[in-house]
């Protein structure tokens, strides 16, 4: 059993590890030839100063070493001015506590002192004087000789090469950092390729929702499956495919089922992978992408964010300075109008800012077709929440469409980190399996932000929050168009000091009267500060904010004005948020800035009306909510009785 137990992988003291009688050897780094040279250098300087000699006086020599007869040669290096003192073997132990501060120990050989000079002849003179005392047979005479500097003579030849190594060394990890590979690769594609054996573990299956643009994709994958079914009756394949929509939606993820269901090689990439800061590489990776692709037809080119790349020319927020993009973006639309029909390359492109790309990229025979990927509605969020769920612990009473009723608005992205958040507070409870409150508390989470229920706030701030927030329950409980209330806090989260949760219908356009109950229920929390303390504060800030936009874009947007009339001053092409002047005179936003103000103010005096008429309606929702601190609909029901207008079921 002791043998057994033993552990696989021994450490061999002469190199790496031992794997199964094995010796692993270490890998060759090229650290190491920097640290031989820069060894090399030392010891030359080490050897060139001496070695281990200690630096000694004149005074020492003439008083101490000469006269006790220790003295076996004097060396003199006529090219540097130092004097390498030899002593005796047996007389070392002597002189000991000379060298005793020296790093390195003087060997028995020698040389074990040395001293500057200046003068030769002065030195000799100096020597002569010096063993006058002594018999003739025991003075010792100089010898001369000169010394090379190893160092001075070998560094012509060394710093050149250093330098070339540095540069190379910095060149490397510059291109191993963007992903170039080399000094001489910057030019090449950086796309990753997935051959035909190559699967995503993602299929067209695990793509929840999406119907309509999947339905678009399959009918790609089809073809490159099976050309002959389209092209025997005549029909072309799109050359690209462009998805469309908000960010998580889900475009990024079509593209990897793409490359997990198409039985050909699939290259995918990001469109800022092309830009880079040599001039021409972006252009140069383009022609190379393509090239590569040719050669593996039939295949799929995947370009995500391509609104990097794909900007509209000459309307570019940089004054035109970025020539690199444009560069990059003309090579690329030269290539995808180059292939024939037939020729088995598609292009496949994902970006949320389809406004700002260029005409030319967006033309047919280009990207022939635009697929919008928009936010789900409630059955396909339902679809998505069965996908998000599989893997969690859920409770037996969860009721999948109560989830997907109570996150409208929410992508993709956001329903998984609703269902990953709901199993990290469970789990932080210590709860065996994933609840109905989890999920909720996951979309509070995610909507307002992190409780803080120790934050500090004074009592008569609280009670302004309660009658604030109290005011927008009560006027949304009393308006047709306005959102079905769900809970009302007073508990601080993220920035907020209060919230009011609503449950928003799925609309696809919106009426006047929608937006104007919306704007009046808005304002509710304004009114009440005013109502009921006679001052107000700083907390409708955002109230505000929304309730401006609103009214400008009734104005300016959606031509809901009698005076300023059915015109709209918005640029759906997002290319005038660059330029320096409005789209009307100053007479037109005079009126502009009226009629919105007016109707703001309208709508402040309807807020006034509903508010003193269900003043103790008001007053005893807010005491509710100071004691309780989070209240919900069934809460107003029974202080306002049954709303009139039914909760939409969102279907």
């Amino acid at each position: 059993m002791a043998e057994e137990n033993k552990p696989k992988n021994d450490f061999n003291p002469f190199g790496g590890l031992k794997n199964n009688g094995k010796i692993k050897k270490p890998k060759f780094n090229s650290y190491w030839i920097y640290g031989i040279i820069m060894l090399a250098i030392l010891a030359t300087q080490l050897f060139t100063m001496g070695g281990g000699a200690q630096e000694t006086s004149w005074k020492v020599v003439q008083d101490r070493i000469i006269p006790n007869g220790d003295l076996k040669k004097v060396e003199v290096i006529r090219n540097k001015g130092i004097v390498n003192i030899y002593l005796k073997p047996e007389t070392l132990e002597k002189y000991s506590e000379l060298n005793s501060n020296s790093m390195f120990k003087a060997s028995k050989l020698g040389p074990h002192f040395y001293f500057t000079i200046g003068d030769i002849e002065v030195f000799e003179k100096r020597m002569e004087e010096a063993q006058k005392k002594l018999p003739q047979e025991q003075r010792i005479y100089p010898v001369y000789t000169e010394q090379r500097d190893w160092f001075s003579d070998i560094m012509p030849w060394i710093l050149p090469l250093l330098i070339i190594a540095i540069w190379i060394f910095f060149f490397r990890k510059m291109n191993k950092n963007s992903g170039g590979g080399g000094v001489f690769n910057v030019g090449k594609s950086q796309a990753k390729l997935f051959e035909k054996g190559d699967k995503t573990n993602i299929s067209f299956k695990q793509v929840a929702g999406l119907a309509e643009a999947k339905e678009e994709v399959e009918e790609i994958v089809s073809f490159l499956k099976n050309p002959s079914k389209y092209t025997q009756l005549g029909g072309k394949i799109p050359k690209g495919a462009l998805l469309v929509g908000p960010p998580g939606t889900g475009k990024t993820l079509l593209a990897k089922a793409v490359a997990g269901e198409a039985d050909v090689p699939f290259f995918s990439m990001s469109g800022s992978d092309f830009v880079e800061m040599f001039v021409g590489v972006g252009a140069s990776r383009v022609r190379d992408l393509f090239k590569q692709a040719k050669l593996k037809s039939p295949c799929i080119i995947f370009i995500d964010e391509i609104d990097a790349i794909g900007r509209a020319r000459g309307k570019n927020p940089n004054m035109g300075s970025n020539d690199e993009r444009e560069n990059t973006l003309n090579q690329l639309l030269t290539e995808m109008d180059g292939f024939d029909t037939n020729s088995g390359v598609i292009i496949l492109a994902a970006t949320n800012r389809a406004d700002i790309l260029d005409k030319a990229l967006l033309r047919a025979g280009r990207f022939d077709r635009q697929i919008q990927v928009e936010l789900p509605d409630l059955n396909e969020r339902k679809e998505i929440f069965d996908v998000h769920l599989k893997p969690l612990k859920l409770d037996k009473d969860l009721n999948k469409e109560f989830l997907s009723k109570q996150t409208p608005g929410f992508s993709g992205a956001d329903i998984a980190n609703v269902c990953n958040e709901a199993a990290l507070i469970a789990a932080r409870n210590d709860k065996k399996s994933v609840e109905k409150q989890d999920f909720l508390d996951a979309i509070d989470r995610i909507i307002g932000g992190l409780e803080k229920k120790n934050k500090i706030i004074k009592k008569e701030e609280k009670s302004t929050i309660a009658y604030h927030e109290a005011g927008h329950a009560t006027i949304s409980w009393f308006l047709e168009h306005a959102h079905p209330l769900v809970k009302v806090t007073i508990v601080p989260r993220g920035k907020a000091l209060g919230a009011a949760w609503y449950m928003p219908q799925e609309r696809q356009i919106t009426t006047k009267e929608q937006m104007l109950d919306e704007m009046c229920a808005t304002l509710g929390g304004r009114v009440a500060e005013e109502i009921i303390f006679g001052k107000i504060s700083t907390g409708a800030q955002n109230d505000l904010e929304k309730v401006t936009k609103s009214a400008y874009a009734m104005i300016s947007i959606y031509g809901m004005s009698n005076l300023v009339g059915n015109v709209s001053y918005y640029d759906s092409t997002g290319q005038s948020d660059y330029s320096f002047s409005k789209p009307y005179s100053e007479k037109t936003a005079e009126l502009i800035d009226s009629e919105s103000k007016k109707l703001i103010d309208n709508q402040y005096d309807r807020a006034r009306e509903i508010l003193l008429e269900h003043a103790d309606g008001h007053k005893k929702l807010a005491e509710l909510l100071l004691e309780r601190e989070v209240i919900f609909s069934e809460d107003l029901e029974e202080i306002f009785g049954k709303r009139q207008w039914e909760i939409p079921n969102n279907i």
